[in-house]
């Protein structure tokens, strides 16, 4: 995704990680073929945007250890790819950007105030502009991520004493982006545990971003999402969408797919990577690794 490249560029990590509630998965990008996955005992890491997401430091420091072992003093860059629910996406719209980065960071930062859970003068926020259609006509679309500076330093600690040096931090469903065919109206709809995230796309560009937490990931509890996702692209974008992409539902994208593809009259289909069929715990990882392939 040509139009996300800002959020994923930094000097080439060696490592790449992907956390979740259910365990870390890693790949060494030179070896991007290795991927392997550590499953967490519960509680290690709850997943928040405003709490302390990794309750149990050292377990997490024992899993980096063993999946990936010093090698001396040689200095190690790793990506880190963290569950979407610590972090809030969102599309902002302006009628003008200014050319100036620190104007340009002083309002997303103002237009983000009001919407995340979190003091955003001291959260970490990246942003790209989107590219302009049509549609959008004059005005300036920007794709915005922010996480708490408390919480992305509680991801990097336990990294950086296993000798690491994180260079590069983002979000499971940005990164799954990756692997994606976008072209006219798309949707990303991501599973993972208790978290349902929905990307609406039309082209490169990202539309819509909602990331809910469900009580159940059961069908009713999906499509209570998915039904106003779709009543928006008919109002908003006053089309349907030609694909929905499914990421982390296993199994169940065979009895969902169908249903949903009568339902609403589009493909649906588990998104797909070179490395193999990505899973709730590694669409990120297995993003990432496309785009530095």
């Amino acid at each position: 995704m040509n139009s996300l490249a800002n959020l994923l560029k930094d000097p080439p990590p060696t490592h790449a990680f992907e956390l979740s509630e259910e365990g870390i998965s890693f790949a060494p990008v030179s070896g991007s073929a290795l991927v392997e996955f550590a499953r967490f005992e519960p509680g290690v890491v709850l997943v928040s945007p405003i709490h302390e997401n990794i309750q149990q430091p050292h377990v997490l420091l024992d899993h980096i250890g063993k999946l990936a072992p010093a090698n001396g003093h040689r200095k190690r860059r790793a990506a880190l790819i963290l569950p979407d629910y610590c972090a809030r996406i969102a599309v902002l719209d302006f009628d003008t950007f200014p050319s100036d980065p620190e104007e340009q960071q002083a309002l997303v930062r103002f237009r983000l105030k009001k919407s995340v859970p979190f003091e955003v003068d001291t959260a970490m926020v990246s942003y790209v502009e989107q590219p302009r259609s049509a549609a959008t006509g004059p005005k300036v679309e920007i794709l915005a991520a922010v996480m708490s500076s408390e919480i992305v330093q509680q991801y990097e600690a336990p990294f950086r004493t296993a000798g690491f040096q994180p260079g590069l931090v983002t979000t499971s469903s940005i990164a799954a982006l990756n692997l994606l065919e976008s072209d006219g109206i798309t949707l990303l709809v991501k599973l993972s545990g208790r978290i349902l995230t929905v990307l609406v796309l039309s082209g490169s560009a990202v539309k819509l971003a909602r990331c809910v937490e469900m009580d159940e990931a059961g069908v009713s509890d999906i499509e209570s999402v998915l039904h106003p996702t779709i009543a928006y692209i008919e109002d908003e974008l006053k089309s349907r969408p030609q694909m929905v992409w499914l990421a982390g539902f296993g199994a169940e994208a065979d009895e969902f797919a169908p249903r949903w593809e009568s339902e609403w009259g589009v493909a649906v289909q588990p998104i797909r990577s070179r490395l193999g069929a990505p899973n709730r715990n590694n669409s990120g990882l297995l993003g990432y690794l496309e785009s530095v392939a």
